[in-house]
């Protein structure tokens, strides 16, 4: 048994776009169904700084422990948990509970569930010492896995992986990454070169140009040198991407990629840029005839399968470790732009 304290440190967003106050808060304890997991690092996604602004139009708790990328070890569990034991590794995901009953759980779409529990949003996550998670939709991980370089595949690398499935794309084709160099577009440069795709990398400046291309883009374009960026993109593919993955946290990509998209190709929304909207011009579109759709973050099947890739040594996570006190910061560089690859925030710091 591993002695349980009382107390813990984590980041709470005390009100919208206020301090970020790092300070103890009692640890939780796990219901009937929950676990509690020893976080011991937390990736930092985009929707965290979402969700301290509040500038989403959906509730969240204040005051609030943001994160969902959290990667630790089982220290308690319910009297209703048999999926865990004590001492495994379990990560904290965006989806952390759901009804399991309705149409969109009973059809392998939980994270549509409107009774949907949502880690570092609706209920506390990660940026924390200690945090529970619904054991049905907690991560198993393997044991011996670094724990830091796994955390971020819990979204960022679920999502992206769902995306490109979404996408349709088959092996041999060209996907687009818009946003290649971030912490979603630089996992899901691998993942596509995984599954035999011909990856294009869109983004800006040296560091995340130079990124996407250690990971494996075959084109590298930067848009802020590009002068005709949707003409460059229908030449370097021979006739446009057969899917892109907009992962941009910015509108203007989504409208680019409507017009360098292939014909009969599909565009895939997965970031979400505060007021955002997919403008595409009516008359190419039906032309084109091409797909426009929303992906959301994976379901239990997307995360098992997304972490094996990782677990086989196949996927690498390109990330930067700083204390759990340091969040500010990150958050002013992720305003930015400024970030290639991931933040993980080790919370014993």
């Amino acid at each position: 048994m591993v002695a349980i304290p009382k107390t813990q440190k984590a980041v709470v967003f005390e009100k919208h776009g206020g301090p970020l106050v790092y300070k103890d808060i009692p640890v939780p304890t796990p219901g009937p169904d929950e676990i509690l997991i020893n976080v011991k690092f937390s990736g930092v996604c985009h929707t965290d700084l979402h969700a301290w602004k509040g500038d989403w139009p959906l509730d969240t708790k204040l005051p609030l422990v943001g994160g969902h990328e959290g990667a630790g070890v089982v220290v308690a569990k319910g009297n209703q948990v048999t999926n865990f034991d004590l001492g495994d590794y379990a990560g904290i995901k965006w989806l952390n509970g759901s009804c399991l009953s309705c149409e969109y759980c009973n059809n392998g779409f939980e994270p549509n569930c409107a009774s949907a529990l949502l880690s570092g949003y609706t209920v506390d996550g990660s940026f924390q010492q200690y945090a529970i998670a619904k054991a049905i939709h907690a991560a198993p991980i393997p044991a011996g896995t670094d724990l830091a370089n796994v955390a971020p595949i819990l979204c960022a690398g679920i999502t992206v992986y769902k995306a490109i499935k979404e996408s349709g794309v088959k092996p041999g084709q060209w996907l687009a990454v818009a946003g290649a160099g971030g912490g979603l577009g630089s996992l899901c440069i691998q993942y596509g070169r995984l599954m035999g795709l011909r990856v294009l990398g869109i983004d800006t400046g040296a560091a995340k140009a130079k990124l996407a291309q250690d990971l494996g883009t075959e084109v590298f374009i930067d848009f802020a040198k590009t002068p005709d960026l949707v003409a460059e993109v229908i030449k370097v593919t021979d006739g446009g991407p057969h899917a892109v993955i907009n992962v941009a946290a910015a509108e203007k990509p989504f409208e680019m990629s409507c017009r360098y998209v292939r014909p009969r190709g599909t565009v895939v929304a997965v970031g979400l840029p505060k007021n955002g909207y997919i403008r595409s011009e009516i008359m190419t579109t039906v032309l084109k005839s091409i797909t426009i759709k929303g992906s959301y973050v994976g379901n239990r099947a997307d995360t098992t399968e997304a972490l094996d890739f990782f677990s086989r040594g196949l996927i690498e996570s390109p990330i930067k470790i700083v204390g759990l006190s340091e969040l500010a910061s990150v958050f002013e560089l992720m305003e930015k732009g400024e970030i290639a690859g991931r933040y993980v925030l080790d919370t014993s710091k």
